[in-house]
């Protein structure tokens, strides 16, 4: 009697969780969902009341105003490569750093680790113009470099790695890895990478979605108005004194998302499935 009426009591709240979790996923999809609708009609339709909800004839019209404006390819491939080699030396160097920092004990361990604290409360903004002064020097600004080079590494790549190793990698499994004479790099290699997976899944989303959406930066640094990066070739498409073409605008805005989701996609199913071995396990 008492399981059964738990059970009854269970069930209405089980209802309510779900038809919460459903409405927050659509609150969440909608802003997409408007993206769409948006790219599919003129910008006279958009400011129509009330608003029109589905999606128009016009998208064809828009994606053809947006190629004739902005080389949009060459400004996502700009962008497929400063996000992709990011991405790859974010993942190298922040995990290499974690593993050192929570599996190593060395001379001044703690200090480095307060000092790189330190610096990733650091506002970016207060980076930029010393960052545009070296790149300057160097010699690399107007070019892809001076965007990859200096977001090869960052603070908080470093902490969330650490965290996770300290968690993630036993010290039996590193007495047993010495054991069977690892060096240092079999150990990060063959020991610390297959366990952190998902965390590398995590960051490399996060990393890649940061460096996509990156638009401060390469504005300042990319100085050729005809090699850019996609967020800044979609922001030339605003014009003045409302002459915006805000179906065009939106339509660059969707097409931009496509690597994106792609990304997230295949980096979440890659997460779900590492930690879904590990509960097997």
């Amino acid at each position: 009697m008492l399981g059964t009426r738990s059970m009854k009591g269970t069930r209405p709240r089980g209802i309510v969780l779900h038809l919460a979790l459903i409405g927050g996923v659509l609150l969440s999809l909608f802003p997409f969902y408007w993206t769409v609708v948006m790219s599919t009609h003129t910008t006279s339709e958009i400011f129509q009341f009330p608003p029109k909800l589905l999606p128009g004839s016009h998208f064809g019209e828009n994606v053809s105003a947006l190629f004739d404006n902005v080389d949009f390819f060459g400004s996502m491939l700009n962008s497929l490569i400063v996000a992709g080699s990011v991405t790859f030396l974010v993942l190298f160097f922040d995990s290499l750093a974690a593993f050192v920092f929570a599996k190593f004990h060395f001379p001044g361990r703690r200090a480095l680790f307060v000092i790189m604290m330190g610096i990733f409360m650091v506002p970016a903004q207060l980076q930029a113009i010393p960052q545009f002064v070296i790149m300057a020097r160097i010699g690399w600004i107007g070019s892809l470099t001076a965007l990859v080079v200096p977001a090869a590494a960052n603070a908080f790549g470093i902490f969330w790695m650490r965290q996770y190793m300290k968690r993630a990698i036993h010290d039996e499994l590193m007495d047993a890895s010495k054991l069977d004479g690892c060096g240092f790099l079999r150990q990060y290699w063959h020991v610390a990478l297959p366990v952190v997976r998902p965390g590398l899944a995590f960051l490399g989303i996060f990393t890649f979605m940061g460096q996509w959406n990156d638009y401060a930066w390469p504005l300042i640094a990319l100085v050729n108005p005809d090699q850019v990066t996609l967020q800044v070739a979609l922001s030339q498409l605003n014009g003045v004194h409302g002459t915006t073409d805000y179906g065009m605008v939106m339509t660059g805005a969707l097409l931009a998302l496509i690597p994106l989701l792609i990304v997230f996609a295949v980096g979440a199913r890659q997460m779900i499935a590492d930690l879904a071995k590990g509960a097997i396990r």
